[in-house]
This record gives C-alpha cells, sequence and structure tokens, in this order.
C-alpha cells in the first residue's frame, strides 16, 4: 500500500491540479509531504516497533494511513490535500520497518528466503504497476470521484488488512527499554535537511540554501552517530544501535540499496516523462507499457530466493546486469527507431529490465537483515527504509539533472537516451558494490 500509493499519485496529478484549482507549488508538496514524511519518520518508526510490539505499530500506522486515505478523498482544497499527505507519509513510515522487521526476527534460513521472495514481490509489483492502476483509476472515473479514487481505494483494502493481521500477524517481543527523544530529534533534523533539498532543489535552480541544507545534514547525521555512541556508552538505549554499522554485509547492503533504488526512482520517472510527454500516450496508455516490466519483474522475483542460495551476493550482480541488458536494448530502440518507431520496439527491453529487478529487490533486504539482533530490528529495518527513500530522493534529483539538460538541447527521445547511460553508470556501479559484500549463507 505504501509503495503502491507513492506512484500512483504521480499519474492523477494533472486531474488533481485542475480539480482543486491548485498552484504548481501546492501540487508538489502533494508529493513532497508524503515522501518528506515517510523519509523522516522511518527510523523512528522501526524503534517504535521494538518498543511497543511490532503488531501493534503495524496496525496503528495501517489504521493511520487508511483514515488518512479517506482524509486525501474528501479533501475539499490543495491545504488540506497536502496535510493529509504529510499524516499518509508519517503513517506509512510506522507501518513500513514493521514488515520487514517481522519477516526478518520470524524466519531463517529457507523460510526467511521464501518471504523476503514474497516481500521483494510485493514491493516490485506494486511500483510497477502503480502508474497502470492509477491511470486506470483515473480514466475509470468510477462515481464521478476521478482522481480521489486513488486515494479512496485503500480504504476497503486497508480495513481488510486490519481484520487479517489481528487474525494472521504473530506479536513478537517487545525490547524493556526507554525511548531516545534527544536521538529523534536529530535523525529527524539530518534527513529533513537532506531529503527536502533533494526534492525541491532542482525546480528551485539549486539555490544556496539547497547545498547549505545539505551541509547542515552531514554534520547533523556526525552529532546523531556521537549521541548514539555516548548513549550507549552509558548504558542507555539508542535509537540505533551504531554497532550494526561494524557488519560489512549490512553497510555495503546499505550502500546496494542505495544505489539501486536512485536507480529506480529515476528510470520510472524519465520513462514516464518519455513515453507521455515525448511520444504522446496518456497516464492510461503508458501504465499498459508499464506492465512489460512487471511481466519480466514476476517472471524472476518468484525465484531471487532460489537463485540466491546457490550464488549468494552474486544474485545481485546478475540482476543488475540483466539490467544493463535492458537498458542497452532501450537506448538502441530510441536511437535506431527514432520518435516515429513504434513504442512497442521498447517492450524487449523493459521486460528484461524488469527481470533484473526481481532479481535484486528481495536479496538486496535479505542480505542487510540478514545478521541483524533482535532487539534492533526495527530501527535496523527503519535504516534500510531510509537508505531507500533518500535513494528515491537522491536518484530523481540526479536523473532531472540529465534528462532536462538533454530536452533542453534535443528533445525527448535524446534527454531519454542520456538518462539510459546514467542509469547503465548506476548499474555498473550496483555491481561492483555487490562484489565488497560477504560471500557464503551469511550473505544471501
Amino acid at each position: 500500500m505504501t509503495t503502491l500509493d507513492f506512484f500512483i499519485v504521480n499519474v492523477a496529478v494533472p486531474s488533481m491540479q485542475e480539480g482543486l484549482g491548485a498552484s504548481s507549488a501546492q501540487i508538489e508538496w502533494v508529493l513532497a509531504g508524503f515522501g518528506l514524511a515517510y523519509g523522516v519518520g522511518l527510523i523512528t518508526g522501526g524503534r517504535l516497533g521494538d518498543l511497543y510490539g511490532r503488531k501493534s505499530m503495524f496496525l496503528l500506522g495501517l489504521g493511520l494511513f487508511t483514515v488518512a486515505s479517506l482524509l486525501c478523498g474528501v479533501a475539499a482544497s490543495a491545504g488540506m490535500l497536502i496535510a493529509a499527505r504529510v499524516v499518509q507519509g508519517l503513517a506509512s513510515a510506522l507501518l513500513a520497518p514493521q514488515v520487514l522487521a517481522i519477516l526478518g526476527t520470524l524466519y531463517t534460513g529457507a523460510a526467511r528466503a521464501r518471504v523476503f521472495t514474497g516481500y521483494g514481490l510485493a514491493m516490485g509489483l506494486a511500483a510497477v504497476f502503480g502508474q497502470l492502476i492509477g491511470g486506470a483509476l483515473t480514466h475509470a472515473d468510477i462515481a464521478g470521484l476521478g482522481w480521489r479514487s486513488c486515494f479512496l481505494v485503500n480504504i476497503p483494502i486497508g480495513a481488510l488488512i486490519i481484520v487479517l493481521a489481528q487474525a494472521l500477524v504473530p506479536a513478537t517481543p517487545r525490547v524493556k527499554a526507554r525511548l531516545d527523544p534527544a536521538g529523534i530529534l536529530l535523525v529527524a533534523a539530518a534527513i529533513t535537511a537532506i531529503v527536502l533539498p533533494l526534492i525541491q532543489g532542482r525546480d528551485a535552480g539549486w539555490p544556496v540554501w539547497a547545498w547549505l541544507s545539505l551541509g547542515a545534514g552531514a554534520a547533523l547525521f556526525a552529532v546523531f552517530v556521537w549521541q548514539q555512541r555516548r548513549l550507549a556508552e552509558r548504558g542507555g538505549a539508542p535509537l540505533v544501535n551504531v554497532e550494526m554499522f561494524h557488519d560489512r554485509a549490512f553497510v555495503v547492503g546499505l550502500a546496494c540499496q542505495l544505489v539501486f533504488w536512485i536507480g529506480q526512482a529515476s528510470f520510472f520517472l524519465v520513462l514516464a516523462l518519455y513515453l507521455q510527454s515525448g511520444r504522446g500516450l496518456d497516464a492510461l496508455g503508458a501504465g499498459v507499457l508499464f506492465t512489460a516490466i512487471g511481466a519480466g519483474y514476476l517472471l524472476t522475483s518468484m525465484t531471487a530466493g532460489r537463485i540466491a542460495r546457490r550464488l549468494g551476493r552474486q544474485v545481485i550482480a546478475m540482476g543488475a546486469l540483466l539490467m544493463v541488458v535492458g537498458l542497452a536494448l532501450l537506448s538502441a530502440a530510441v536511437i535506431v527507431g527514432g520518435d516515429s518507431a513504434s513504442v512497442g520496439w521498447l517492450i524487449p527491453g523493459l521486460v528484461v529490465d524488469g527481470a533484473g529487478m526481481g532479481l535484486a529487490v528481495a536479496p538486496l533486504a535479505s542480505t542487510v537483515l540478514a545478521r541483524m539482533h533482535p532487539e534492533y530490528a526495527g530501527s535496523a529495518s527503519g535504516v534500510l527504509s531510509t537508505a531507500l527513500q533518500i535513494g528515491n530522493a537522491l536518484g530523481v534529483a540526479l536523473i532531472g539533472i540529465v534528462f532536462y539538460h538533454g530536452l533542453a538541447g534535443a528533445g525527448y527521445g535524446v534527454a531519454f537516451t542520456h538518462s539510459l547511460v546514467f542509469l547503465l553508470a548506476i548499474a555498473a556501479v550496483l555491481i561492483a558494490l555487490t562484489q565488497a559484500l560477504p560471500s557464503g549463507r551469511d550473505a544471501r
């Protein structure tokens, strides 16, 4: 639900802006408010699960997300929609880390590989099909709701999951410790200082405040690490166990996660721009073409766990290599065919690229969380999810520079091709980083 909601709203933006009479800045904050609140709250949300029970926090987050979706769906003004989206983001930050923490602590060995395969499948399909579902709901205009149905669809789904989770999700032990309010404030300020300029910087022309904010974010992170170490030395319970960062699988796995999602968020953005603005497809037509990625993803994600048991860390490298092949096929289709060729020529590259994604998503999460201590399972999951969100924001910021520079010079085809070269480089970095992961059973 949280991943789908991030992508589904992008498609509804034009009709949303028209229906509410919103300014461009307000529409930007409909998107940015969710992403910022989500990213800022993830580490704290994960730690709350450790302290007060992961099932309880999962249900609380899900309930808040469902209510916030209702508020989004009935919003009478842009301001009300922005406020409801911020609540949605905070609820997502409470909900999402519990999923990884519950899976990571309840399952081991082959069973863990299977459940992470299911997790990867759900995450990937939500990202890939978000645009198709959003386009279909907006186009169908059910009961005259238009874009509002993109939010209201969460209500029956959320209610059903709450009922099922009460019966099926097992409770996990709580950690007897106090919350770390100083750590919460420091990490929230640090993430805000980094994510906000990544979201807003390019559209604002990268003003001085954006660079100052990034520098302040780095400094605040350094203070946060120092504060967490001091608290641990005094026998307290820090928000994040800094000892996790002595584990090579965790640190390198986080870097791999960051790089992977830099590539995915930016790819989905430029593909949507190229298909809709460059090739003239509507949101539904572009969403249908996105299903080619979903087909490749579905093909490999269900077997990624079995392949990982045989190949260990190299399954991630194999996924990245398939993405390289897929991106190269897309480049060839655009360069050779040009804007006059059928968009059908993009399908082989999209299928191969999706297959690469499917091989990488679940093993990446499993690698990062493979050796986490149960006491800090929630905060570790929060750190992992934060890397994903920062990767999304950084990827969109970087690809925006590449894409719009090419667009100003020669049009959408060239802009898309330049973006694919950038994405090829990102995939190559992921292959190289994967080689630094520890080999053997613990890395899988």
